[in-house]
């Protein structure tokens, strides 16, 4: 799926354009030269436009970097949460969890390389209280969402910072694997597999 439908979805608008631009020749840059090496000219002239209007939007390439983490990040959690919607237990719930993260992938693979590639680079960044609390209200809606269930004590007892890696670790580590072209199949293929082994990681944990 293109790139630009992503990045239309969260800067919607003809005002927003030239950011989404920008944005979009941003991740091309840093995905096929690195983060390190693309320096803002290189952005400048791939989106036609100025270094002004670049600092104007994102300060500096950090702040180009960063935008693209978040917008990423959101969109995967819009994605997610859309697939919660109807769920009617915790079982379907973490299946939809998987599902979603996969369909997510294979979508919009350039995105879900750049998270991995910049994600350490991004939580190093001195201001990172919009990320923490980002995922601290995603954590909330999550946990508040699974008590309705009348499953829902199989995650009684498993502690909550190994339960995001019981649930999405398999899947992430083949994506992971699958965007670096270590693998050829794609993750679709064992989507089912994979929502199944998540919900049997907990079930066998409880």
């Amino acid at each position: 799926m293109n790139n630009l439908v992503l990045l239309e979805r969260i800067y919607s608008g003809r005002r927003a354009e030239l950011k989404r631009i920008i944005l979009n020749e941003a991740l091309d840059c840093f995905l096929n030269h690195g983060i390190e090496t693309t320096n803002i000219e290189m952005i400048r002239e791939r989106a036609e436009t100025s270094v002004g209007a670049i600092y104007h939007h994102f300060k500096n390439k950090e702040g180009i970097v960063r935008s693209l983490y978040l917008t990423a990040l959101q969109d995967q959690a819009e994605r997610r949460e859309q697939a919660l919607l109807e769920v009617q237990s915790l079982e379907d719930a973490i299946k939809a969890i998987v599902h979603s993260y996969i369909d997510w992938v294979t979508d919009f693979p350039d995105f879900a390389r750049f998270l991995y590639l910049s994600s350490a680079m991004v939580k190093r960044q001195d201001n990172t209280t919009e990320l923490k609390l980002q995922n601290q209200q995603r954590n909330h809606y999550l946990m508040n969402m699974v008590q309705k269930f009348h499953d829902q004590q199989v995650i009684q007892n498993i502690p909550h910072e190994l339960l995001l890696s019981l649930v999405i670790g398999a899947t992430e580590s083949y994506c992971r694997a699958w965007l670096s072209h270590q693998v050829k199949t794609s993750p679709q293929d064992y989507k089912a597999k994979l929502a199944d082994s998540a919900w049997l990681s907990l079930v066998r944990f409880s």
